[in-house]
């Protein structure tokens, strides 16, 4: 069935709303999927914040084509199979991070490329950004490193005086 215009022009505005708030975005290509397997990846997506959006190619190289993005218009051109977008609005990673973990679960599910950074990235790039660490292990990271020196440098301090109360004990004695 035929979608109406005004229909049509609806879904290529919600996209566009979409594709400006994003911070990345994922291809995939969700062709063998079966129903229960789609809905829970829908299901982590949603629990990460991130939204999985199944398009008509044609709508979306419209809503490039209005957004001005030809490198990305061009891309979708080449992609010959069903596509959906799974965007992530909070955290840069994350998408990437549940779609391949999901890819490597279930053959079926295919990525394809994404958006990242207002660049085209291709499916090697955006597996690559899956396997980088999330921004909250990042952060953790960071946060044990400053924290390391001054939790040694403590360390230190109370070793000196406790050797010094060791030997006052000693010479009380």
């Amino acid at each position: 069935m035929a979608i109406s215009k005004e229909k049509k022009q609806k879904i290529i505005a919600d996209l566009e709303e979409k594709i400006k708030k994003q911070k990345t975005i994922v291809f995939v290509d969700f062709n063998n999927l079966d129903s229960k397997s789609f809905f829970d990846l829908r299901k982590k997506l949603k629990k990460a914040e991130c939204l999985l959006k199944i398009t008509k190619k044609t709508l979306l190289e419209k809503t490039f084509d209005k957004l001005s993005e030809k490198n990305f218009l061009e891309e979708i051109k080449k992609i010959k199979t069903q596509l959906a977008l799974v965007f992530g609005f909070d955290d840069e990673i994350t998408p990437s991070k549940i779609c391949y973990q999901f890819s490597k679960e279930n053959e079926n599910l295919k990525i394809l490329g994404g958006i990242f950074d207002n660049h085209f990235l291709e499916k090697e790039k955006v597996i690559e950004l899956a396997q980088l660490p999330s921004k909250n292990e990042l952060l953790g990271k960071l946060v044990w490193t400053l924290e390391s020196p001054i939790s040694k440098f403590v360390n230190v301090l109370e070793n000196n005086i406790k050797g010094l109360v060791i030997v006052l004990s000693k010479i009380k004695q």
